[in-house]
């Protein structure tokens, strides 16, 4: 980041962290996130289910996420005690949008006795009609460990295909996307090819690109690859903040482009976060107790596997 982006920042910075200690809160970030939030003030970066699991670990009154509004209520679910605040209230998630409870049921109705596995990256009315639910790291794991012939997976379809090309089972996928993911092609990074640009791709991009890809991941397992490898360049196929994220951590490795933006993780900032701990805005994740009760559950079979 250019140094006087930062110098600009660090009162705001220095104002959150006053507000986080005065109000016993911890901040969570995502992966997406810009390194102002996750270097800056985040307690924890990494993917939506670690998040959670942190904040619920953690010894806070008040969680902040970082992230898009299914975060949030992931973050509620396990930790159902805390105050959960999401400074960028209306921030969705074209995956959580793309299916509903409803549509939920008629998958079961269509398709009696399959059990259905959720992706985190839902709703919590939709992961309250699901069995169990997964992330992009253990979906084959999550899948295995139901030894059903066949399997509902929603809502992401590439995810699905990832799946069903590792499993014995038959997947009856969800056709959701990711808006973010669903824009790579293969076509995008075939100059990389052959040169010494470790290229690696999110699950959730369609199979070219996971075809093409030197290693395909969630986003903690590319971090992992990448510190294994230590390659000299890489190009992340996911979110633009992920390689700006991993340079914190890794400044050897030259990250190439293209990336893709997510413009609703980009809707939290300093000042947004800010405004949430001081109380302005509606920011608190509220889920109403018997959704809750049942949303709960299939998150627990995952977490027990």
């Amino acid at each position: 980041m250019p140094a006087a982006e930062v110098d600009d920042s660090l009162p705001l910075v220095a104002e959150i962290l006053d507000l986080k200690a005065s109000l016993r809160a911890v901040v969570v970030a995502h992966n997406y996130q810009v390194p102002l939030i996750t270097a800056g003030i985040a307690d924890y970066t990494g993917d939506s289910l670690a998040m959670a699991r942190f904040g619920a670990r953690a010894e806070a009154r008040m969680i902040v996420v970082c992230g898009v509004r299914f975060m949030g209520e992931t973050a509620k679910l396990l930790g159902p005690e805390r105050t959960v605040l999401l400074p960028a209230p209306e921030a969705g998630c074209s995956l959580a949008d793309s299916i509903s409870a409803a549509e939920v049921r008629g998958l079961r109705a269509h398709f009696p006795g399959v059990p259905v596995v959720a992706y985190v990256n839902t709703t919590a009315e939709v992961k309250a009609e699901s069995d169990i639910c997964c992330t992009s790291s253990n979906a084959v794991q999550v899948v295995e460990s139901l030894a059903s012939p066949r399997v509902i997976m929603l809502p992401d379809r590439y995810l699905a295909s990832y799946v069903a090309a590792r499993v014995a089972c038959g997947i009856i996928p969800w056709q959701g996307a990711c808006g973010v993911h669903e824009r790579y092609s293969a076509v995008d990074f075939s100059h990389y090819r052959g040169t010494d640009v470790r290229i690696l791709a999110h699950p959730e991009c369609p199979p070219d690109v996971q075809q093409a890809a030197d290693f395909v991941g969630s986003t903690s397992a590319m971090i992992e690859y990448l510190g294994n490898t230590r390659p000299r360049r890489a190009l992340l196929l996911t979110e633009c903040s992920m390689a700006d994220n991993v340079s914190i951590t890794q400044p050897h490795i030259q990250f190439e482009r293209p990336c893709n933006l997510c413009h609703s993780m980009k809707r939290v900032t300093l000042e947004r976060v800010r405004d949430a701990l001081l109380g302005k805005g509606d920011c608190e994740v509220r889920i109403d107790p018997q959704v809750a009760a049942r949303a709960r559950l299939p998150l627990e079979r995952m977490l027990a596997l």
